[in-house]
């Protein structure tokens, strides 16, 4: 495979580009000189435009396509770059080379988002936080897309499209509807633990460098004994947990939307270089069995008190991106890239983004998207049998077979990449569970982990969005805040101008 340019990270230490280079002489695309770049070619000085005129129509055809379609979600989202360092040994776990020994460096490509909102949207808006790793390693690249909440708000990945269809623009208003978001919400109690942190001060944090940020799922390790464990993932940050209140949030969304962006920048710029601590909780697989909830909930946590977390490294961002387009909007996360040691659980949710991340990505950035700079597995090499497709980057293989097997010089699989086997089964049919334990963990979260101003600032930012939904959607979602428990609905109840004078529902 031919060597790529321009790649987003030094070998060593990932810690800074090379200088902006200046030729001399203006080129098209081809590499051909350009002798006037200022002035079509027309007949005459008052003439019409002639078609031979190739400098304009390669300018003005690839501005028409300079915009790639926007995520579906996380379109709007701050880049950095630095290094993974491990500080503790997890090799006794996990045979990935990532974690090989302490003081093992890693490149990383770090991207956090706002969830919801369009690519112009505000930084500062109440949503979830996204916050996505690529490690560069030598065993191709591992993504981790997390979010900066334990949770997620459903547990079943068909759900995702009627999610965020609910939190878009209404199909004929064009505009965001909270009757659709808290119809939604409402009719998904399971949705109760993503709400209840997303309308807390979780929900409006003080840019990206305050967040922690969570793998949501389980996750399984191996060791090179071919044992496995349950696994979580955690990221604290060492600045310290920041959030704006409502009112700075909103002032801050018109007067410096791109607050989180700006932030993030300004700080590296200044080698104030934001960090975050990688843990990891473990569960063994007779733990999973007799587990009392389904452990693969992933609108659920494990608790740290009986999974407590355990210390694994050091993620550093000490690099600003060079061009945002090329190393952040082009910037593929996906969540089957694990390399050998890292595998899948049986989390549903999980299982539905191994699918569904790949399939997003060839619909934004092409089928070949994995060759663009910022998403090549620079440390590893590429051999398989895929040829062909747009925007092939690289010389295709060359003369190499495409076809497998082969009797001459192709790669050839090896068994001691082969996954971790497990034992499953059960009956196969579409299982519900929308009623598997909704509101034991939002209590415990509202009643022990919040304090009493926290909780009255949770409910009253809750019920200034739900104020806006039609009466009986705001009944049907106080129900559910008094299932998670009475003091919680009464609140919010007492906060909606429609519900305040009503008996506690």
């Amino acid at each position: 495979m031919a060597n790529i340019k321009g790649r987003p990270f030094e070998e060593k230490g990932v810690e800074s580009s090379k200088p902006c280079q200046n030729p001399d002489v203006l080129t098209s695309a081809s590499g051909i000189p350009t002798g006037d770049k200022r002035n079509i070619i027309t007949v005459g000085k008052c003439g019409p435009l002639l078609v031979e005129d190739v400098v304009f129509t390669e300018e003005m055809a690839h501005f028409n396509r300079e915009r790639i379609p926007e995520r579906v979600v996380h379109a709007k989202g701050a880049g950095a770059f630095g290094y993974f360092e491990v500080t503790h040994d997890i090799t006794k776990y996990c045979k990935a080379k990532v974690f090989e020994h302490i003081g093992k460096r890693t490149p990383i490509a770090v991207r956090f988002s706002t969830a919801s909102g369009e690519s112009g949207s505000a930084d500062t808006v109440r949503d979830p936080r996204g916050f996505g790793v690529k490690f560069y390693t030598e065993e191709g690249n591992w993504d981790l897309a997390g979010n900066n909440a334990p949770v997620f708000f459903i547990r079943d990945p068909i759900q995702f499209p009627s999610l965020t269809h609910a939190q878009k623009r209404h199909p004929q208003t064009h505009r965001k509807d909270p009757n659709a978001l808290w119809d939604f919400f409402s009719l998904c109690p399971e949705t109760m633990f993503e709400v209840t942190h997303v309308f807390s001060d979780h929900g409006t944090p003080d840019g990206y460098r305050h967040i922690d940020g969570f793998g949501v799922h389980a996750f399984k390790l191996v060791n090179d004994k071919d044992e496995a464990i349950y696994c979580k993932f955690h990221y604290k940050t060492n600045q310290g947990v920041k959030n704006l209140s409502a009112e700075e949030a909103a002032k801050l969304a018109s007067s410096d939307p791109d607050y989180g962006l700006r932030d993030l920048f300004n700080a590296i710029d200044k080698g104030n270089c934001p960090s975050w601590t990688l843990s990891i909780q473990l569960m063994t697989f007779k733990e999973a069995e007799n587990h009392k909830c389904n452990p693969f909930d992933s609108t659920k946590i494990w608790s740290e008190k009986d999974y407590p977390l355990i210390p694994v490294g050091q993620l550093i961002l000490n690099r600003n991106p060079v061009n945002y387009f090329a190393e952040v909007e082009q910037l593929a996360f996906e969540p089957a890239n694990m390399p050998p040691g890292i595998e899948p659980s049986p989390d549903k949710m999980l299982q539905g983004r191994l699918f569904a991340y790949p399939d997003a990505l060839r619909y934004r950035l092409g089928p070949n998207y994995q060759q663009l700079p910022i998403n090549w597995p620079q440390r590893a090499s590429v051999a398989n049998y895929q040829r062909d497709g747009p925007m092939c980057l690289f010389d295709n293989q060359g003369n190499a077979p495409n076809y497998y097997p082969n009797s001459y010089c192709g790669p050839e699989s090896q068994r001691k990449y082969l996954a971790h086997k497990y034992k499953v089964s059960g009956v196969v049919t579409r299982y519900n569970s929308a009623d598997d334990d909704n509101f034991s963990q939002v209590r415990e979260f509202y009643m022990h982990e919040m304090k009493e101003d926290e909780r009255q600032r949770l409910c009253q930012n809750i019920a200034n969005s739900l104020q806006n939904a039609e009466l009986f959607i705001q009944e049907r979602a106080v129900k559910n805040f008094m299932a998670v428990h009475a003091d919680y609905g009464a609140r919010v109840q007492a906060l909606l101008p429609q519900l305040s004078g009503k008996k506690s529902i």
